[in-house]
C-alpha cells in the first residue's frame, strides 16, 4: 500500500507551542499508512533531537520565510507530496502559496494556533490572511475559541473550520519525569519546605509574567513560597527589575529553557498561567499530565477549555493580580487530601488530550481532504 507523503512546514523546531504540537503529531503519525517529511528554515530548534529517525528532515538555506516559498515548490515535485501541513498565519501563507505554485495535486492543511487581533492593522492583515486560507483543503483550530475568531477576523465560514486540540504526549511526559534529573545548581530550589511556584513560556507582553510577579509578591506575604520561571526572551531583564522593585527577587528564580520542564513542574506545588492571550494553552495540558495542580488566566482562548470552566484548575480575570494571588493560595494552602484530588483529576483530564487520539483525529482529517481528489 503507498503510503501518503505528508510534508509537515514551520519555521523552526524551537520552543515553543506550534514545534512542541508538530513534534507530537509527526512522532505519533501512524507510519503504515504515512511517511513525514519536515521541513524548516535554516535554524536550529531544540525540538530537532526529539524527531524519530525515520523523519525526512530537510533545512532550507535560508532564514527568511519570503525567500522560502520556490523551495518549498521544489521539495513538493520532487518528494512527490501528497499534503503539506503548517501552521502559524505567515508561514500558512507560504505553503498555501507554495502549494499552488508546484502545479500538482498536492492538498494543504492549514492550523490556526492563537488569538490574534485588536488593531484596526492587525484585523485588516488577518482578513488578507483569511482570503489565503479559503485556498486551502481544510482549515483546522486548536479550539472553540480559536475558531470563533477565525469566523469573526478571517472572515471564514465556520463549516469549513475543524477543530482539534493539541496533542499531549502523555508516555513522553511520563518517561521525561521518571528518568529525568534537575541539575544539581537547581536542586535547592525544591528541597525546602517553601512552596514552590513554577511557569514556562516565553518571557514577553502576551505572558504577562509581570503580573504573575505581583501576584506572587502577595502570596510571599502569607506563605513562604518560591517562583520558578522558565524560558527566554526579550523582557527577562524588565522581569527581573520588577522582581527586585518588588523586593521578592531572592524568591525568583529565572531558569531559562530546559528540555525537560515536566521533572521541575512535577516537583512543584501550582503551575500559573498568566497570559493574556492564547491558541489552547499546551503547557497547561502538560502540568496536569505532570501532576501539577493550575492556576490560570481565562484569557482568550484555550484555558476555559483546557481546564473545563475552571473544573480541572483555577480561573482568573486577565491582568488581575489580586485575584490572581487569591486563587494561588487557594492550592497553596489547601490540604494533602484536597492536593491529592486535585491531581487525580488533572490526569484524567489530560488524557482527553492524549497524542494518539489527537493524532487519529488528525489522520482522519488528512485522508478525508485527500479522498475528495480520488
Amino acid at each position: 500500500m503507498k503510503k501518503t507523503k505528508v510534508l509537515f512546514f514551520i519555521y523552526q523546531m524551537g520552543a515553543g507551542g506550534a514545534a512542541r504540537t508538530l513534534l507530537n503529531i509527526i512522532n505519533n503519525l501512524d507510519r503504515d499508512k504515512f511517511s513525514p517529511v519536515l521541513v524548516t528554515l535554516n535554524f536550529n530548534g531544540s525540538y530537532e533531537q526529539e524527531l524519530k529517525e525515520d523523519v525526512d528532515f530537510i533545512k532550507l538555506d535560508t532564514k527568511r520565510l519570503s525567500r522560502s516559498v520556490w523551495s518549498l515548490v521544489k521539495i513538493i515535485r520532487n518528494r512527490k507530496i501528497d499534503l503539506v501541513f503548517s501552521t502559524i498565519p505567515r508561514v500558512n501563507t507560504i505553503a498555501v502559496l507554495a502549494s499552488k505554485l508546484s502545479l500538482t495535486k498536492v492538498k494543504t492543511v492549514i492550523r490556526e494556533a492563537d488569538n490574534l487581533g485588536g488593531t484596526f492593522k492587525t484585523n485588516l492583515q488577518l482578513i488578507g490572511f483569511g482570503l489565503v486560507y479559503k485556498l486551502s483543503s481544510q482549515i483546522v483550530s486548536l479550539s472553540e475559541g480559536v475558531k470563533e475568531n477565525l469566523v469573526k477576523r478571517y472572515k471564514i465560514k465556520p463549516k469549513d473550520i475543524e477543530v482539534i486540540y493539541n496533542p499531549v504526549d502523555l508516555e513522553r511526559i511520563k518517561q521525561n519525569i521518571n528518568e529525568g534529573i534537575i541539575p544539581d545548581n537547581y536542586k535547592e530550589l525544591f528541597s525546602s519546605s517553601d512552596k514552590v511556584v513554577i511557569t514556562a513560556g516565553r518571557l514577553v507582553e502576551q505572558k504577562d509574567q509581570k503580573t504573575l510577579l505581583e501576584a506572587f509578591s502577595q502570596v510571599t506575604e502569607e506563605i513562604n513560597s518560591r517562583l520558578v520561571i522558565l524560558g527566554e526572551g526579550p523582557l527577562e531583564k524588565e522581569l527581573k527589575r520588577k522582581a527586585e522593585e518588588l523586593n521578592i527577587h531572592d524568591r525568583v528564580h529565572f531558569i531559562g529553557f530546559q528540555s525537560n520542564p515536566y521533572i521541575y513542574f512535577k516537583h512543584a506545588d501550582l503551575f500559573v498561567l498568566s497570559s493574556v492571550h492564547e491558541g489552547f494553552s499546551h503547557v497547561i495540558a502538560e502540568a496536569l499530565a505532570s501532576g501539577t495542580p493550575v492556576v490560570s488566566t481565562n484569557c482568550k482562548s484555550g484555558p476555559e477549555e483546557v481546564l473545563d470552566k475552571g473544573k480541572y484548575g483555577l480561573l482568573c480575570e486577565v491582568g488581575n493580580a489580586e485575584e490572581m494571588a487569591g486563587k494561588m493560595l487557594h492550592v497553596l494552602t489547601a490540604d494533602s487530601g484536597r492536593v491529592s484530588e486535585i491531581i487525580n483529576k488533572g490526569h484524567d483530564r489530560a488524557s482527553h488530550f492524549d497524542a494518539n487520539k489527537i493524532v487519529r483525529h488528525y489522520e482522519r482529517v488528512f485522508t478525508a481532504v485527500l479522498g475528495e481528489e480520488s
